[in-house]
């Protein structure tokens, strides 16, 4: 799996619709109309985040490993 930094997620995430609603520190908080589910992406320069946070944003915001 392709490994991303945590601005490059938040822009593909903004591409799916989702809106930013909160930065706590460096923890950007995403959420969508309609569900209740929320995102929080840390924001670490350009740190690529870890494989396991990665998959879970993927399956929350229906993000296919293509799109990456």
């Amino acid at each position: 799996m392709k490994s991303i930094s945590g601005k490059d997620l938040c822009r593909i995430l903004e591409k799916k619709g989702w809106q930013l609603k909160n930065i706590h520190g460096s923890h950007h908080v995403y959420m969508t109309a309609g569900r209740k589910e929320r995102i929080s992406v840390p924001v670490h320069g350009n740190k690529d985040l870890k494989i396991g946070l990665l998959k879970a944003v993927m399956k929350i915001a229906g993000i296919n490993e293509d799109e990456l």
